[in-house]
């Protein structure tokens, strides 16, 4: 058996409120900068109910300045059996 890491949603959602507060940004201004038509999107990855695709990740640690290992919070919950 071995641990691998899963992503904590809700905790990495925490993150990035606390993260884009940190850096003095509002949602709209995260909205400006990935030109989404709403901030719903925003207000997910925030709520936990949805992560940013892997490009608007990196867009993020840019725009927050931070690395994505800041923004993303893991536990090693899940169990695996690896065959050989």
């Amino acid at each position: 058996m071995v641990n691998l890491p899963v992503i904590d949603m809700v905790r990495t959602g925490q993150n990035i409120a606390r993260l884009r507060k940190q850096a003095g940004l509002s949602v709209r201004d995260l909205q400006d900068v990935f030109g989404f038509a709403t901030p719903q999107a925003i207000y997910k990855w925030q709520q936990g109910v949805a992560l940013p695709t892997i490009d608007n990740l990196v867009v993020l640690a840019a725009v927050l300045q931070v690395r994505l290992d800041d923004i993303l919070v893991t536990d090693t919950a899940a169990q695996v059996q690896i065959s050989a």
